[in-house]
């Protein structure tokens, strides 16, 4: 079943503002070098395939943690697509996002290269394979990412979740030599992901707090498959307002 179509005006707006400060981050002139943003959307869909699993010559288990962790790359640079559209500008960028959600449910066929696809009839390879389709001639068409995130069971809140600690995980490799190759994936015997999921606990609690003004929350987060050779990753917190 298809999510929810529908983001926050909260969380659309935090995320373009998080998307476009990563940006700055990598580059502060990155509107005028207008990255090929889609082409990392294509590398990233591929690699999405992989973790599905497509060798009809050799057994293989779907991965749904590491599909689920490429959506969210792909969102960042869908993102990333949206604001350059825009020049950079968040306001025009968040009116375009919303209109795009707001027409998935009426878009469940797509028009591309003289064929109609239908995509509650095409598997989830298929899928796949026609966003990078799509991505390759630079056109962003969420109805298909939409329909991917249902067949990866995920809807547009864990989205959100996991792309507010993915984009604070970016800033800490930044800050530690992503760029030049210096950064370490382990940091006093953990991994990073192990960070990220305290790091998105702390966000997550940070977001819920100033959207519905809850004065006290305890709130657990788990993500499996976060660490090497662990099932499941998880943390417990408890924040007040005060």
């Amino acid at each position: 079943e298809e999510p929810t179509p529908m983001l926050s005006d909260l969380q659309a707006r935090t995320m373009l503002s998080l998307q476009s400060a990563m940006n700055a981050k990598v580059d502060p002139n990155w509107v005028a070098a207008r990255y090929p943003y889609m082409r990392a959307v294509v590398i990233e869909a591929a690699e999405a395939i992989e973790h599905h699993g497509w060798k009809w010559w050799k057994k293989q288990e779907k991965d749904l943690p590491q599909l689920q962790m490429e959506l969210i790359d792909i969102w960042h640079f869908l993102l990333s697509e949206i604001l350059l559209s825009e020049e950079g500008s968040e306001t025009a960028a968040l009116l375009k996002l919303t209109e795009q959600l707001e027409s998935i449910p009426g878009s469940q066929q797509v028009d591309f290269d003289g064929k109609l696809y239908n995509l509650n009839s095409i598997e989830l390879l298929d899928q796949l394979e026609l966003l990078i389709a799509l991505s390759a001639a630079r056109k962003v068409e969420l109805s298909v990412f939409a329909a991917i995130m249902g067949n990866c069971e995920m809807d547009w809140t864990e989205l959100y979740c996991q792309y507010v600690g993915k984009n604070v995980l970016n800033f800490f490799r930044q800050d530690h030599g992503y760029q030049d190759g210096s950064y370490q994936k382990l940091w006093n015997g953990r991994e990073d992901n192990a960070y990220l999921v305290e790091a998105m606990a702390e966000k997550i609690a940070q977001i819920v707090m100033l959207e519905f003004s809850v004065p006290w929350l305890k709130l657990r987060l788990g993500k499996p498959g976060a660490v090497t050779g662990s099932k499941d990753v998880g943390v417990i917190i408890e924040r007040t307002s005060n």
